[in-house]
């Protein structure tokens, strides 16, 4: 992958395939136009950037969210009280974690998908719970020329209904449990994205099926649509497209769901764990 200059924030890469460490940076403070426009910079390098040794107010992250434009409230998953722009995501010691779990991205089942979501870590495990990500250009760069023709203008459908219909994911609705959801029509929709989009800001190619929320192909059957679907899931996120970030408390994760996959990995039950997620709102793909 490519690796640009920065005049104004340290970047570190995590990985040959995507993901960096930023530092020099006090997202506390009003960020300067420069140092704003070279973390935009390195979010659509890298796909996902993590910040360090952030001491931040719920409003402080509402803040660096907005820079990147409007935020989303969720039309599931309940967002806090004062704050309906951030869910808490809360893991309790000795329960499984249930949120987030497996390949995806990050509602993909909405007519204009997530920009990018924003998340920071209170209290996190001292071992395991890292989050693992998979570099989506390079995936579609990987894949032969004749699976690209074949992609080329191919239409998939999301779902919400899967995920959100699940035995762990019905426990959670109208619940007084550590994430709680409510009852949406939106879990009724089928939505249309082509299956390889263009980074707005880049151009660059990218595969958009998650095995979360991709349901099958448009005038496909569900059987003819099977094979397909489960190749480029499974492609998507092998090991040399991945980079892994591990939480540490007072840090800030930012990715581009445009570009990029994610998984929650389910390693540390015995540990509490509490971050708070915003979503910036997205654009029709192309």
């Amino acid at each position: 992958m490519e690796h640009p200059s920065f005049s104004n924030i340290g970047v570190t890469p995590l990985s040959n395939a995507l993901g960096a460490e930023i530092d020099g940076v006090d997202l506390s403070q009003p960020l300067e136009k420069a140092q704003f426009e070279d973390i935009q910079k390195a979010l659509c390098a890298y796909g996902a950037i993590g910040f360090r040794n952030q001491k931040l107010s719920h409003q402080n992250q509402i803040d660096f969210a907005l820079r990147f434009g409007t935020l989303e409230v969720h039309p599931i998953v309940k967002g806090m009280e004062e704050y309906p722009e951030i869910i808490r995501m809360h893991k309790p010691a000795g329960k499984p974690a249930s949120f987030g779990v497996g390949w995806h991205s990050d509602n993909s089942f909405f007519d204009k998908p997530s920009l990018g979501s924003i998340v920071y870590a209170e209290t996190v495990p001292p071992v395991g719970g890292d989050t693992l990500f998979a570099n989506q250009q390079l995936a579609y760069d990987m894949l032969s020329d004749g699976i690209k023709e074949t992609l080329e203008g191919l239409i998939a459908i999301h779902s919400a209904k899967e995920a959100y219909t699940s035995p762990s994911a019905l426990e959670k609705y109208d619940s007084d449990g550590p994430i709680s959801y409510t009852k949406s029509d939106i879990i009724e929709d089928f939505i249309e994205h082509p299956v390889v989009i263009r980074h707005p800001v880049t151009g660059k190619k990218a595969l958009y099926v998650n095995a979360m929320f991709t349901h099958h192909f448009k005038d496909w059957t569900m059987e003819e649509s099977k094979p397909l679907l489960e190749f480029l899931c499974a492609h998507a996120t092998r090991e040399e497209f991945q980079c892994r970030f591990k939480w540490e408390k007072d840090s800030l994760l930012m990715w581009d769901n445009r570009i990029v996959q994610h998984a929650a990995l389910n390693d540390y039950v015995d540990y509490d764990r509490t971050l708070y997620r915003v979503t910036v709102n997205g654009t029709k793909l192309n």
